[in-house]
This record gives structure tokens, sequence and C-alpha cells, in this order.
């Protein structure tokens, strides 16, 4: 995936020019730019930094790439498209623009101004008068509403004027200087040639911002200089350049099955808003006319049905899912009916088949595993639905948090296809009611639940005398997900995959007690049997002893195991590197809302523990 420099103005109309001369900067894979490299977020390439542009400067045309129903009515848009790679017809590059703005010269009594005042040679980072690289500003500013800007050097440096009665000009030239004495901000000093200088010591506060006077100004540099939106009533903070705050994405996904998945609901996808609104015997005559059905084996009854059918999907009210885990959503609900149920290659196309395994499931009932369903194939569908800054995404993410990935509203959004294979398995419901009343499970659940309910206040900016949102957090979906982890890791030795390449995905709600552990990649190597094999009864039950025996002495222990709050925001119990957190990229929650005392119990009481006997 190439990247190409869009810093400069355009004019509308002179796009194409100017974006087909600029040459290349580097290279991202595909899946990075919904991940790492997406829209909004920035990238340094040698001496330089750049932000990627916005979807609206993507030279992408034509229909959409990918097809997935079911997430396109979830996110109301007509289709996906794969970001464009180097070589046409498929696209020529993701475009950037030059962010952020202040550069540094170490040739010239290290300068601190914009990059255009160094008036550089045309494509290279240097400096006119000494020749000497230019560096980009570590530091900027952003709010949690997805606004960025640079750094306020001038404002910092004359902050004892209160910022503001000082103006920027001939009489105050900034530079950047390193006493190399320690290694904290302290050794970091902007001078001006007033003779007023400050060090970047406590630029990181909360709230330093505010006391200088600093307020956000809306900037979406992504968008281009023009698409700020001033007024923005959030206090900045400052971040590093290369931080992982500066840029969180939104990332939705969903499987594809039938019978979505199916060649009739492909091949209607492109006409079917025009035929929605016809008659059945109209479109029969069209069908016949136009043969759409022609080689395609698929009856006028099957056109039709499939019509209908989709028909009535569209026009169902979507249930809020606001404030609960993605694991109980719609969408997840949709999955977990067709994951317990038996789809060979004949009804389930090309993209889903689940099947039975072969042996015999007895003794895995008796260790509380109601079924296990082997995933031969799978085809998931990922999309970069929008990005959030500072703050870690949430349950629910208000609006004004949410980034625009474009300046005009699109029909479409940036996503990749990936297949692979993977492991289902479900938990007896009666005994998971069961274990659930034990005073145990609900007593460590209340203190998660507890650390969460604060942490959602907090987010949320409510005080203490402010009814708090309620956390959904639950026994069941602990008990869950670190089930989910402790296969992970245990099927990274033993299948030969490594943990990083292995995912998660709960399905958890008061009626659904499933998780699928499966590779998924955009290659073949997600399909090679070798995850599928961990699932016959034989080898899962196995697996599963000797992830349970493997969980049940961690060498932190006995802190591990008696850790009232662990992990970010104190989200864990008994759960550290040393036992059950899984690399982020495996992880649904970011290796939060796990103990693995509800796997094996705790020394004191056994019971707490779903397998504990």
């Amino acid at each position: 995936m190439a990247l190409r420099d869009k810093s400069k103005r355009q004019e509308p109309g002179q796009r194409s020019a100017a974006l087909e001369s600029s040459q290349p900067l580097g290279a991202v894979r595909r899946a990075q730019l919904l991940t790492t490299y997406g829209v909004g977020a920035m990238v340094a390439f040698d001496d330089q930094s750049f932000i990627v542009s916005g979807l609206d400067t993507w030279n992408v045309v034509g229909r959409p790439d990918i097809v997935e129903p079911r997430l396109q009515r979830y996110l109301s848009v007509k289709g996906f498209r794969l970001p464009p790679a180097f070589d046409p017809p498929a696209g020529d590059g993701v475009r950037v623009r030059r962010f952020p703005r202040m550069y540094s010269c170490a040739g010239c009594g290290h300068n601190l101004r914009p990059f255009e005042e160094f008036n550089p040679p045309p494509g290279k980072s240097e400096c006119a008068a000494c020749g000497t690289p230019l560096t980009p500003s570590r530091f900027v500013i952003a709010c949690e509403y997805g606004h960025l800007n640079d750094f306020p050097y001038h404002a910092w440096v004359h902050n004892d004027n209160d910022g503001e009665t000082v103006r920027p000009g001939r009489d105050h030239r900034l530079s950047l200087h390193t006493t190399g004495r320690t290694t904290a901000l302290r050794s970091i000093v902007v001078t001006c040639s007033c003779g007023a200088s400050a060090s970047l010591e406590g630029a990181f506060g909360r709230f330093v911002m505010r006391d200088i006077k600093v307020s956000c100004e809306g900037g979406r540099p992504w968008l281009g200089e023009q698409a700020a939106r001033p007024g923005c009533p959030m206090t900045p903070r400052t971040l590093q350049r290369g931080s992982s705050a500066a840029w969180f994405p939104l990332v939705r996904s969903a499987l594809s099955i039938p019978p979505w998945n199916e060649g009739i609901h492909l091949l209607i996808h492109d006409r079917f808003d025009m035929l929605q609104h016809l008659d059945d015997g109209t479109m029969a005559t069209v069908a016949e006319k136009t043969g759409m059905l022609e080689n395609t084996g698929y009856s006028i009854e099957d056109l039709v049905t499939a019509v209908r059918q989709r028909q009535k999907i569209e026009n169902e009210q979507l249930e809020d899912d606001d404030g609960q885990f993605e694991s109980a959503g719609e969408l997840r609900r949709e999955e977990y009916e067709k994951l317990i149920q038996t789809t060979h290659e004949g009804s389930g196309g090309r993209d889903f088949e689940c099947v039975r395994p072969s042996g015999d499931s007895a003794p895995l009932r008796k260790m509380g595993i109601a079924q296990n369903m082997l995933v031969k194939r799978l085809r998931e569908v990922r999309v970069l639905k929008s990005f959030v800054r500072v703050e870690a995404p949430g349950l629910s993410e208000p609006n004004d948090r949410k980034a625009e990935l474009s300046l005009g509203k699109l029909d479409w959004l940036p996503a990749i296809e990936v297949i692979g294979e993977g492991v289902f398995l479900r938990l007896d419901d009666d005994r998971l009611v069961g274990w659930e009343k034990c005073e145990g499970p609900s007593t460590r659940a209340q203190v998660l639940r507890h650390n969460h309910t604060i942490h959602l206040r907090q987010r949320a900016g409510l005080s203490k005398k402010t009814t708090p949102p309620e956390s959904p957090l639950t026994a069941r979906f602990v008990l869950m997900h670190t089930l989910a982890h402790a296969l992970i890791n245990e099927w990274s030795l033993d299948a030969g995959y490594p943990a990083a390449s292995l995912r998660e995905r709960l399905y958890v709600s008061d009626k659904m007690a499933g998780v699928l552990i499966y590779t998924a990649t955009s290659d073949s190597a997600g399909s090679l049997g070798g995850l599928v094999s961990q699932g016959e009864p034989h080898r899962l039950r196995s697996s599963l002893e000797s992830a349970l025996e493997r969980i049940s002495w961690c060498s932190a222990d006995p802190l591990c195991m008696e850790a009232t709050a662990g992990g970010a925001d104190s989200l864990n119990l008994a759960a550290c590197h040393a036992c059950v957190l899984v690399p982020e990229t495996s992880c649904e929650t970011n290796n939060a809302f796990l103990d693995r005392a509800l796997l094996i119990g705790t020394p004191d009481i056994h019971a707490t523990g779903y397998f504990h006997d």
C-alpha cells in the first residue's frame, strides 16, 4: 500500500494531476489502514511525519469491492471498499498530509518554526539555509472529540504573560534545545528570541493547556487546513506524536453467515435498490429480459424469495446496543444461531461451513462443555467505522467523540475481508446458571462490576452525586472471556499458531454462552486445518485440561490470585502477563475483564471456579 503526499492545496477539479504526479513516500499493508495507520493516524517515514488523509481523497471508483449485507445495514452504508493498492486499476495509494507542521533544524541554531518557513527543496525535508535534515515536532495536542493540533510552543514559552498578550512575530523566534542532562522533559527547553524560555516539564498535565489559556482549535488536519471546527469546549491534552493514545480505531466486524453469503444474495446485491420496489411479476419479467439468472442455477422463485428476505431485514428496526458489550449485540446473536447448527457446504455457501465433530463429546459434557463445533471455513469482514483520541473507546461512545473519516457523507467505508477457520464452544446452560448463583463467582464479578462502574463514571464526566452508568459486566462474561484466553495460550503452543494470529469472538448474554476461537488472515494460511483439528473431542479435552492446569499456578502467585484490582483501570482480578493475558490483537476488550479464579477457583473457595472439579 503506497502512501503519497497530499500536502499541497488544490482547487476543485485539479485533483488528478496533483495526485498522479506525487511520488510514494512508503508502504503499509492494507490491513494496517484499518488498525494502525487508518484515516487520521500519524505515520512517520524516515525524518518526516504525516497524517493519513480522509476517505474523500482515496482514488477508488466503481462498485464496492466487499459485500456484507448484515454489516452494511448495521453501519448504514451501501458497501465497503478495500484500501487502494499501489498499482492501477485497484488504485494508486492512499494520500497523506504533512503533520505536525512544526519542525526544528539542528544546523541553524535549533530553530523551531513551521515546515514551509525552512524553504525545503521540493520532495525533501532539508533546511534551505544549511542543508541539515529537519526534525518534526515530537509533541502534539489532541482532545477527546478527535481534534488534533500542533503543540502551542509560543503560548507555552510565554505562559507567564497568560499566552495572550504576546503575539508571534519577528521579535519572537523560537528554538528548541536539549540539555542532555537527563531524559526527563525538563531537559527539553524552548527559548524565544525575546529572552523567554521554558522547559517542557509538566506539559502532559491533564489541565495544563487550560492553565496557559490554550483552547482546542478543532483541528482536523487529515481533512485539510480548512476543515477545523473552532469553538470546541474540550481541553486539549499533550501527546507524543507516536503515542497509542493519539489514535484509537473503531473497527466493527461480522461473519458471513447463511443465507447472506449464498450466491443468490450476492447476485442481487448490486440490483437490490431497483428490485425491492418491483412486484413479483415485474421482477420475473426484468430477470428474463436482462438475463441476470442465466447460467446461475437459480430460478425466478429463488430470486423473489431472496429479494423479499433481504427487504424484510432491511426494514426491521435495529435494536439499541449502546450500554452493552458487543458480544451481546444483534450481529452476534445472528451468528450464534448459525454456529450452534450444522451447516454443510451445500447449504452454507463458500464462506461458512460449521459441522459437528466426529468423535464422542460425552467427556466434554461432563466437564461443562455442552457443544463443540468445527468451523472449517469462515469469512470475516472488518470495517473502520471511525476513530477516537486521548481516551480508549468504551462500551458506547457519544457521536461527538467519533471523528469523521471524510468531509462529506459517503455511502461506503474502508474494509478488508479475511478467511479463516475456528472452533466454537458453548457451555452447559443448566450448570452455568447454577454456578452463577454461587457466592464466589457473584462476589468476584461484583468487584469488577464496581471498578467498571467507576471507570464509566469517570469517562462520562459524572460527579459522585449523579447516577453513574450501569456496568453490564457479569460473571458469565468474565468466565467466557478468561476461558478464551486460556485456550488461545494453550493452542498457540499445541497447534503451531502464534498467539497473535488467534482471535476470540465472544457470544455472551443471558441467552448465550459461547466463544469462537479462530484464525483469520487475508491469505490461505488461516484455513489449513491446524486449528480445526483442536476441536475434536479428544484433543479439546486434552487442551482444556492442560490449559486449566497451566493457569492453576502463576509465577506471580500469591499476589496474582489475591489481587483485588489489576490491569488498566483495575478491570482485572487474578490475571497477569504470566498467566492469561494475550496479545491485544487477539482480545476484544484490550485484556480487560479477566479472572482465572472463575475457571479454577480460589485456594479458599474451590467452587468459585466453573471447572473446579
